[in-house]
């Protein structure tokens, strides 16, 4: 399970990576509301974290931002503002749940595993494009209902193609999102991954533009 923590205060965001990477989750974190708001924005995450008063972007502002755009990515919002009409407009612009400042790291935890839960029983959690249905869940990926053999880069590569569908992706947002925890990548690792992907997929199912990068038209 992925998480983004947008939090400005560094102590605060030091204990919550701490707790949450020794439970097992995967963080990436902001410490101002115009980065969070990008990595929001352009990665898939499982939940968001987001403090209300933040640098440059309050995180009340990045919430209607992120659901205007279209993202459904379940938020928790954390403040010390405690006013009874403060949680009504936070969750009005799109938050789904308020925890108050100061709180405990466990019952963040439990919330989060709450939404978690939440989510998963909403339904089968999956994504269909054209032939193609991906279960995020299992992380399998079908085929005219055929299972595909992909590698965990090519899933995480097809994937990003398809969040981001009618849109280009550039080289440099793939090693991003897709190769950022490496040191470093041969200049030819993309090319091949995504040589690779096609092969299984299908030549046509991602486009390329010479020099800007690639794209699934739907």
């Amino acid at each position: 399970m992925k998480i983004l923590i947008v939090e400005d205060d560094e102590n605060i965001l030091s204990f919550l990576k701490r707790g949450f990477i020794e439970d097992g989750f995967l963080i990436e974190s902001a410490t101002d509301g115009k980065v969070g708001e990008y990595l929001a924005s352009i990665n898939s995450y499982d939940i968001i974290i987001l403090d209300w008063m933040l640098p440059y972007i309050s995180g009340i502002d990045i919430t209607k931002s992120l659901r205007l755009k279209g993202v459904k990515t379940p938020i928790i919002m954390l403040t010390a503002k405690d006013e009874i009409e403060n949680r009504v407009l936070g969750l009005n612009m799109g938050a789904d749940d308020y925890l108050s400042k100061p709180f405990s790291y466990e019952e963040l935890l439990a919330r989060v595993k709450a939404m978690q839960r939440r989510v998963l029983l909403q339904g089968e959690n999956s994504i269909k494009i054209k032939n193609i249905t991906i279960n995020l869940n299992s992380q399998t990926v079908f085929q005219d209902n055929k299972i595909l053999d992909l590698r965990a880069k090519e899933y995480n590569l097809l994937l990003l193609f398809i969040k981001h569908k009618n849109s280009i992706i550039s080289n440099r947002m793939i090693e991003e999102q897709i190769y950022s925890h490496e040191d470093f990548i041969n200049s030819n690792t993309i090319a091949v991954t995504i040589y690779n992907l096609r092969k299984k997929i299908g030549k046509d199912f991602i486009k390329s533009f010479r020099g800007l990068g690639y794209k699934v038209d739907i």
